[in-house]
């Protein structure tokens, strides 16, 4: 297809989901379960066929160059289609935000306020790899009532294809509206650019993907774009911290899973504390393989080979991997100097067991999850209670933090008087 043909198409898909989103907004919460629960048995029912079309998009990897990992991401199988079916369900059962009252006051002229949890409209949804994120953030802004036309990455196209399929006709008996979740067949660059100029109909983009999918999307696009570029997360251990404690957090946040935003990257340690700490986790984090990188203190500290000096990269590189950046800080006042400049306002952790210090970190970082003795694995939708996210947020306007249903929502007034003028 020319350029010209492809910016047709996908305008033609915005009008339609533009079409859609109004249907959508009258639907009762009870018709959008019963049709979450159609799509989910869609995928199931489906099943031969999304993973004939995923044998293609893996017979294309090794063209693609995809490494293991990758390949590993985009690999289907029985139990992933069927944790994708039962995420869906599960989405069924989690609270509706939509028509929410989230405040209602009176004026003195007698006019009734209304503050009102609305759908956005129509997102847009930009996304790698992963073809499960089809069917997590479609049916995510379906149950807040909102269209969803989706652009995942030409690694998985088939499997894509296959999944939107099976959600919108596996629904579509149900009650789904027409055209309510649409997938961008096109896999060039031009059709991210169509759609990110595509300010008419659509009114917000998601990219999920690596910083210069992200840094493409927000250069190009027309309407707001919610985002994190990297998640560059510190623990800080204070002076008045259990070192127990600490292993366990600095362990379980750097090693659980590397490869993800929410793991830690660069450690903090109070010099206090130094001498006595910092041997101990340097044997432990290296018996687990782990490559630490650190600051001339930590290196003459630290009693273990392999240490690597930092440099100024090290302390600005999320890394998604078995290495750390460590270094040692004079104070609370260093350590929140250092996150500020460094960090990507995604998660950070102090762990100890000073409630005045605590307080302070947790009222000076600007980050968007900011946590107490805890792991930062734990800045994640369903650890929050909230069932599901779309993704996580550092931006501070309109969501912050892990994006789950009440951010796919907006708000509206409802004002209602009797007759009253200015």
């Amino acid at each position: 297809m020319t350029s010209e043909e492809i910016g047709e198409a996908i305008l033609q898909m915005g009008k339609q989901a533009r079409a859609a989103a109004h249907a959508l907004t009258k639907l009762s919460t009870g018709a959008k379960n019963t049709i979450l629960l159609a799509m989910a048995d869609a995928v199931m029912a489906r099943e031969v066929d999304i993973l004939a079309a995923n044998e293609k998009d893996l017979a294309a990897a090794d063209e693609l160059g995809l490494t293991a990992a990758m390949k590993d991401r985009l690999r289907l199988d029985h139990d992933r289609i069927a944790t994708m079916a039962q995420g869906i369900r599960d989405v069924a059962l989690l609270n509706d935000p939509t028509g929410e009252i989230i405040r209602e006051w009176a004026r003195p002229n007698g006019l009734e306020i209304v503050k009102k949890r609305t759908p956005i409209g129509v997102i847009g949804i930009i996304f790698e790899s992963r073809p499960n994120v089809t069917a997590d953030a479609a049916v995510l802004c379906f149950k807040t009532g909102n269209a969803t036309i989706l652009r995942g990455g030409k690694e998985a196209i088939f499997s894509n294809r296959a999944i939107a399929t099976a959600l919108q006709e596996g629904g579509a008996p149900a009650g789904l509206p027409d055209h309510s979740i649409q997938l961008i067949p096109f896999t060039n660059r031009e059709s991210v650019r169509f759609l990110c100029e595509m300010d008419t109909y659509l009114d917000l983009i998601i990219p999920r993907g690596g910083a210069s999918l992200i840094e493409a999307v927000v250069s190009m696009a027309r309407m707001p774009v919610i985002k994190h570029y990297d998640g560059i997360c510190h623990v800080f251990v204070d002076k008045g911290a259990d070192p127990d404690m600490a292993e366990a957090i600095i362990v379980n946040s750097k090693l659980q899973k590397p490869s993800v935003c929410n793991a830690l990257e660069t450690l903090l340690i109070h010099r206090d504390i130094a001498t006595s700490f910092v041997p101990r986790i340097a044997e432990t984090l290296s018996a687990k393989k782990v490559e630490l990188r650190g600051d001339e203190t930590f290196m003459k500290l630290a009693g273990v080979a392999g240490v690597l000096p930092a440099t100024e990269k090290d302390w600005e590189t999320e890394y998604l991997d078995y290495i750390l950046a460590v270094k040692i800080v004079d104070d609370l006042d260093a350590a929140i100097a250092h996150i500020n400049h460094y960090g990507s306002h995604h998660t950070d952790s102090i762990v100890t067991a000073n409630a005045e210090s605590a307080a302070r970190f947790q009222l000076e970082i600007d980050s968007a999850c900011v946590f107490w003795n805890c792991s930062t694995r734990f800045a994640d939708g369903a650890e929050f209670g909230f069932g599901a996210e779309i993704g996580i947020s550092t931006d501070k306007l309109h969501a912050r933090g892990p994006m789950a249903l009440e951010e796919l929502c907006s708000y509206k007034y409802l004002v209602n008087g009797s007759g009253q003028v200015k």
